[in-house]
């Protein structure tokens, strides 16, 4: 009987020796390793899926502040990190792109390299001649400043390398095409809130590299249906008041508007015209900016609403009459008439040439056509801003003829504060009668350490005309905690600095 072949098996207790086991490690090695790199694969695809769709799901409008000006996709696109700002509410730093303990998460404006901003103007109606600026706290709201010119790339988007702000605080900010006439507006032609930089990630930044910030431009202002809009510089608008207001035009001013013919807006106090009151003379106070003053112009956040105050005050007895005259700005030419000092990189200081005109030209056209009151204390001049700052200057440089001085949200930290100091601590007359008012919030939301700058200067200001020895009837200080840079506020706080510039006579019958 034929039996198979049987097979040789090794002990039960019989270990494989030591060539085996290393042949066996050899076999399986590159195994283990191939298991071990597509594990290690697939963990960081996952890892990149989950944040590009945290990405995506960026909102619309991310990167562009409180405007929706730019969307979070075109940001991607252009190999940015969608940034989402801010949400009412919340704090600087809090929100989706900014996440508790992330610290490489960080306001451009701190960047000591600056960053870069890349507007996608989706209208196309930007070219070499009608160009992007941006205008903002980094140029004092200068539509048309040429240092703040963006340029245009190759792919027809535009861009500008801004510099850092000088504590970190946030800039706020718009784009033009040189002229508040020609702003971006929303998708709905509407005009945007401020725009604000949200944090960026730097992690994948080189030492030294400015980030690249895109956004867009959805529509601009001449893309409105053609209607005729009411126009500060149109002589002939009609202008609704309460009493009565008459033009009066001058020419002249400073520098490049030397030749422009403008027309003052003289408001008449009730009485005015009374035959009883025909050898009467008033009080003047002349207020710059007087396109803001009696009305709302267009792409102007609101008006003072001098007429309206004036009348119900002096009607109720807590003001003595007084003319007012609205002394309107040039238009472009504005910062630089109203610049009194050198602080205000590529803006020249016309401030002297500006008072000179108002004492050669306007003053004497008024006092040859209204019944006006000469001598300091009847002679007041004012305004907001840059306003109040070359009214400050004419009544400092010339107190013997302004002797009433109204300063509103004085920007005594714009530009280079130490040349406002230079001017201020050169100052050895004051006017006799001094109110000055600041918002607590001027800069903004996210700008709290700048908007206490400001009004930690004018309280230094007040401190100095104290030291001079204007005492509390003659100097009066507001300070609106909540209030920021507009005519909101100026008109709010009107009443009180009407009322302390030009109180009732002792003698009511006067």
């Amino acid at each position: 009987m034929n039996t198979a072949p049987s097979l040789a098996l090794p002990p039960k207790n019989a270990g494989m020796n030591k060539k085996q086991i290393g042949l066996v490690v050899w076999l399986t090695l590159p195994i283990v390793i191939v298991i071990a790199l597509v594990w290690l694969i697939s963990d960081s695809l996952s890892q990149q899926s989950r944040q590009r769709q945290a990405e995506l799901n960026a909102p619309i409008g991310a990167g562009a502040g409180a405007t929706a000006g730019a969307n979070g996709i075109g940001e991607l696109l252009a190999g940015n990190k969608a940034n989402r700002s801010a949400e009412p509410g919340e704090k600087k730093g809090e929100g989706a792109a900014a996440q508790p303990g992330n610290q490489n998460l960080v306001q451009p404006e701190s960047l000591p390299q600056g960053f870069i901003l890349i507007v996608n103007d989706k209208p196309k109606l930007a070219n070499p001649s009608s160009p992007i600026y941006v205008a903002g706290t980094m140029n004092n709201w200068d539509p048309s400043n040429k240092q703040y010119v963006l340029t245009p790339q190759s792919d027809q988007k535009w861009r500008i390398a801004l510099k850092p702000t000088a504590d970190g605080s946030r800039y706020a900010f718009k784009f033009t095409r040189g002229s508040w006439d020609v702003e971006e507006l929303t998708p709905e032609l509407t005009v945007p809130a401020n725009r604000m930089l949200a944090p960026i990630d730097i992690s994948g930044l080189a030492p030294g590299e400015q980030p690249k910030i895109e956004l867009s431009v959805e529509k601009w202002s001449d893309q409105r249906p053609k209607v005729k809009v009411k126009s500060g510089d149109d002589p002939y608008r009609e202008i609704e008041v309460a009493g009565t207001l008459k033009r009066l035009q001058v020419r002249g001013g400073a520098g490049g508007v030397a030749g422009k013919a403008r027309d003052l807006l003289v408001w008449l106090p009730p009485g005015y015209d009374d035959a009883k009151n025909a050898t009467v003379r008033y009080p003047v106070l002349y207020l710059h900016d007087g396109q803001n003053l009696f009305e709302k112009l267009p792409n102007v956040s609101g008006e003072w609403n001098v007429d309206e105050t004036a009348q119900d005050l002096i009607t109720k007895g807590s003001v003595r009459p007084v003319i007012i005259v609205g002394v309107p700005h040039s238009g472009k030419g504005r910062i630089s008439e109203y610049m009194p000092v050198d602080a205000i990189e590529g803006v020249n200081a016309e401030g002297d040439q500006h008072v000179q005109w108002l004492l050669s030209e306007v003053m004497p056209r008024v006092e040859r056509s209204f019944r006006v009151k000469t001598g300091p204390e009847n002679t007041g001049i004012g305004g907001s801003s840059l306003g109040a700052a070359i009214s400050l200057y004419a009544a400092t440089k010339h107190p013997e003829v302004f002797g009433e001085l109204l300063a509103e949200s004085l920007p005594l930290k714009t530009g280079k504060p130490e040349a406002w100091e230079g001017y201020l601590s050169g100052v050895k007359k004051w006017p006799g009668r001094v109110y000055l008012g600041m918002g607590g919030n001027e800069i903004g939301e996210g700008n709290e350490a700048r908007s206490q700058a400001y009004v930690d200067a004018v309280k230094a200001l007040d401190a100095r005309l104290k030291a001079a020895g204007l005492g509390p009837d003659r100097r009066l200080l507001v300070i609106d905690p909540a209030a920021t840079h507009n005519e909101q506020a100026w008109s709010k706080r009107f009443p009180q600095a009407l009322t302390f510039l030009f109180p009732p006579p002792v003698d009511s019958t006067k």
